[in-house]
């Protein structure tokens, strides 16, 4: 099969995955096997190619937005059927065991691992995953439309519920990349108003075509406190004028797996008056069944930018240098 390989983390700049032809991999018991169709590029692919994230294995695959169909049952599958349509998160593996599994949070699982980083992605024809963390896509999605919410979605649909925002209150977003502008969708749907502060011109226009109410650059203007905020933009000197854009009890959640340096903080300014700070790591698998669930009622439709397999480099290039608009899929098969 082909695949886009990281041999060597690297920047991005320097084209670190290469285009390669590998062993078609065989689904061992409990296993399925996708013929990958599309696979969303996310920030988080950027971070372990680039080396943030440290390596797990010697060479890896990314990719953790896969739709595809299966096309082969290891042992002991029963759960889906030749020729379904299904898709592929980050979480891959939980112990099942551990407090965290048992009390319904096992994204804080101690033995989790995660596709396209301890295991091969879909940045390939071809990808393997335990079928119980694997999802039945719902008819309403074509395969574009539900391969970014396979991550971007279910991270910001995650975030969305850690950020407790109030049924009709007002969000505001930080950073409007993949997940933001799915969540534009579900905040509007429930109601809500939106508020958003990104970089460049092109992020504020769609932001606004999607609903939000405003949209600027920098949190001057701000026309009111939120109830809610979310971080998406990995950018830690963000994090205090979030918190000061929330009004009194409100909650920042902020939604990358990386972040740069957060400053001191203000007690007074930024976290008096019962604000809360708090962080989102990976998911469960109920957030990726409730978000699809959701987005399907809704239905949410992304906005993409599509790529070949071969210029993976590339996509994540333009990710890196805020180039893309909505989402970046890769065109597998």
């Amino acid at each position: 099969m082909r695949a886009m390989v990281l041999n060597q983390p690297g920047p991005v700049s320097g084209s670190p995955l290469r285009l390669q032809e590998l062993a078609d991999p065989v689904p061992g018991p409990g296993e399925i096997r996708l013929r990958v169709r599309l696979c969303a590029a996310c920030r988080t692919d950027l971070h372990i190619v680039e080396g943030e994230l440290p390596p797990r294995q010697g060479h890896v695959v990314p990719g953790h937005q896969v739709v595809g169909v299966v096309d082969r049952l290891g042992p002991g599958c029963r759960r889906f059927s030749l020729g379904q349509r299904v898709g592929v998160a980050w979480l891959r593996h939980t112990c099942g065991l551990c407090e965290f599994c048992r009390s319904g949070r096992e994204n804080l699982c101690e033995d989790a691992r995660f596709t396209g980083y301890h295991a091969n992605g879909g940045y390939a024809d071809l990808a393997v995953v335990p079928e119980d963390f694997a999802y039945e896509i719902p008819s309403a999605f074509r395969d574009e439309d539900a391969a970014p919410l396979l991550c971007a979605g279910i991270i910001g649909y995650r975030a969305l519920e850690r950020c407790a925002l109030p049924r009709g209150g007002t969000l505001a977003i930080f950073g409007f990349g993949s997940s933001a502008h799915v969540v534009i969708q579900i905040a509007r749907h429930r109601g809500c108003r939106v508020l958003v502060v990104t970089r460049g011109e092109r992020h504020q226009r769609l932001a606004l075509e999607l609903g939000a109410d405003w949209a600027s650059d920098s949190t001057d203007g701000l026309p009111s406190r939120a109830d809610s905020a979310i971080l998406f933009a990995p950018v830690g000197t963000l994090v205090p004028p979030a918190l000061a854009s929330l009004k009194k009890g409100g909650t920042l959640s902020v939604a990358g797996i990386h972040l740069s340096d957060i400053p001191p903080l203000n007690y007074q300014q930024h976290l008096f008056q019962e604000r809360t700070l708090r962080s989102v790591s990976a998911n469960t698998r109920e957030d990726g069944r409730r978000l699809l669930q959701e987005a399907a009622e809704i239905p949410i439709r992304p906005r993409l930018t599509f790529y070949d397999l071969a210029d993976a480099n590339r996509a994540l290039l333009d990710l890196k240098e805020d180039r893309v608009s909505g989402t970046a899929v890769l065109r597998v098969s």
